[in-house]
């Protein structure tokens, strides 16, 4: 062993244990002895150890006491009793004194290394294992991305990216983590291509061979939940992941089941302005720009670009003929998030509730802006922590375990998600160009259009057109648009922050979930 592990062994019968010593050392352990609790503590202060394994019947002190004198003072070390009493309450007191594990003697030698292996190289096995299977994945996962010919193929991909960005998160081997990112940006790139091929064909075709989007997502889901005439929640986080519901879905796991665990395609921009108002109206941005025009603002207007949501939605109930008693609350800070969970009774006379939660949008947006928000947030795993850590903390949280206890379903998605840029794309712009890094709409654009996906026609991606020539541009992967002026504080400044608006299987493929209470 490169590293060896430093063993503290506490016993008044230390010299009986000699063979176990010796099998113990050539396996490659350091072991420390003792023949007290006082000796096992003296050691201690002297010099650090890995892993503490004591007797429960010693003079002086006694092993339950020498515990918590150990755990009061070195907290995080592991500890092992070894007793001969089976008698319940000493077990009862160990395990209640945080022990790590519980042995009756005689003990022989492998039962030790076993034990050892369980709780100073679990780890490192665990990590040895993951590394192992992941190669084996990354084939699998190569030969998908030369194959992925549908939009169902790109979700079974990302999906399973997913999966194996938590089986590595603790991995100690850097090496095959640097290899999954890199395989992740592989697929990205795969995915951009694949995306700017087909996104203007779905748009424009009846095909039912085409993804369930911001637009259609809800008339397919949330209308059939409601035809059943129970009472629903309909639950949108800005802003929220795939993998950011993973990580919320481990703490809902004791109130709800989820149902159905679907990812559907957001429209371009992936922002809220064009994204949240489709999911809402039913329709694309063009489309809501000449249907409800005073329901729809530009780039260049001034004021809330998604003022008009329960308005959008009503007017989509209306063309459907869906006659149902619904409320519309959009939370943005947590007092108001208080008040209406006291409010939840009476939102159960409803037939659909709609609650709109910013914080992840709102984390996003901090991550730019505040010093503090952008150390704790500085890489994926980090965000997923505090994301997970708000909604364990959160009133959203309180609400869907008082709604579990009711029985009621929910339905819980997003509008887009947000990825980690990395990689500058230079571009000049006139005044009027709007003020988003992954995404740019205007009249007097200059870039290498090998680097973007360049709409020329807007119509033809159902997006407004603001005058004769504009066009918009989007980004892919983790990059985003920077100007000339000031170009290396500008980039250095958002460099490894999270946005969103352009093309990403992150900002793109975003969850649908239907839970059911358990």
């Amino acid at each position: 062993m490169s590293n060896k592990i430093h063993i503290l062994w506490a016993d008044d019968e230390i010299d009986l244990l000699k063979p176990h010593i010796i099998f113990l050392k050539n396996k490659g352990y350091e072991i420390i002895t003792a023949k007290s609790g006082n000796e096992a503590l003296e050691e201690l202060e002297k010099q650090t150890v890995d892993i503490v394994f004591l007797d429960e019947n010693m003079p002086g002190i006694s092993g339950l006491e020498t515990i918590s004198l150990i755990k009061s003072k070195f907290p995080p070390i592991p500890i092992v009793m070894i007793t001969k009493s089976e008698e319940e309450h000493i077990m009862d007191e160990a395990i209640g004194s945080n022990i790590k594990d519980y042995l009756i003697k005689p003990v022989n030698p492998h039962q030790i290394l076993h034990c050892l292996k369980k709780h100073t190289d679990h780890k490192r096995f665990v990590s040895e294992k993951t590394s192992s299977d992941y190669q084996q994945a990354f084939r699998n996962i190569t030969m998908k991305l030369m194959e992925n010919r549908s939009h169902e193929d790109w979700v079974d991909t990302y999906k399973e990216l997913v999966y194996w960005e938590f089986e590595l998160e603790k991995n100690t081997d850097s090496q095959i983590v640097d290899i999954f990112y890199s395989q992740k940006e592989e697929a990205n790139l795969a995915f951009s291509r694949f995306l700017t091929k087909n996104y203007l064909d779905w748009l424009s075709t009846s095909s039912e061979d085409k993804p369930l989007m911001s637009h259609t997502i809800l008339k397919e889901r949330l209308f059939k939940e409601l035809d059943q005439n129970e009472i629903t929640f309909l639950i949108v986080i800005d802003n929220l992941r795939y993998d950011h519901w993973k990580t919320i879905e481990k703490q809902l796991g004791d109130y709800y089941r989820a149902e159905k665990d679907e990812i559907y395609y957001s429209i371009l921009p992936t922002a809220t302005q064009y994204a949240r108002n489709a999911l809402f109206a039913g329709l694309l941005p063009s489309e809501i720009e000449k249907k409800y025009p005073s329901y729809w603002l530009n780039e260049t207007d001034e004021g809330n670009k998604n003022e008009f949501e329960n308005n959008l939605f009503n007017e989509y109930l209306r063309r459907y003929g869906k006659r149902i008693k619904y409320s519309y609350s959009k939370v943005l800070n947590i007092d108001f998030a208080r008040k209406l969970n006291d409010r939840l009774p009476t939102l159960l006379n409803n037939n659909l509730n709609i609650i709109i939660y910013n914080f992840v949008d709102m984390l996003s947006h901090a991550h730019t802006d505040v010093d503090i928000v952008r150390e704790l947030a500085q890489d994926e795993t980090s965000y997923r922590s505090i994301t997970a850590s708000w909604f364990e903390h959160s009133p959203l949280f309180e609400m869907i375990k008082y709604l579990a206890e009711k029985k009621i379903r929910i339905c819980l998605t997003t509008d887009h998600g947000s990825i980690r840029i990395q990689n500058p794309v230079r571009i000049i712009g006139d005044r009027e160009t709007n003020t988003n890094l992954r995404y740019k709409v205007g009249k007097n654009l200059n870039v290498n259009e090998k680097d973007v996906f360049v709409i020329h026609n807007p119509h033809d991606a159902y997006l407004p057109k603001l005058n004769i020539t504009s066009k918009y541009m989007f980004t892919y992967c983790d990059n985003f648009f920077a100007y000339p002026n000031n170009y290396n504080q500008y980039v250095n400044y958002y460099k490894n922050t999270f946005q969103h608006g352009g093309i990403s299987m992150e900002e793109i493929l975003i969850p649908f979930i239907t839970l059911n209470p358990k």
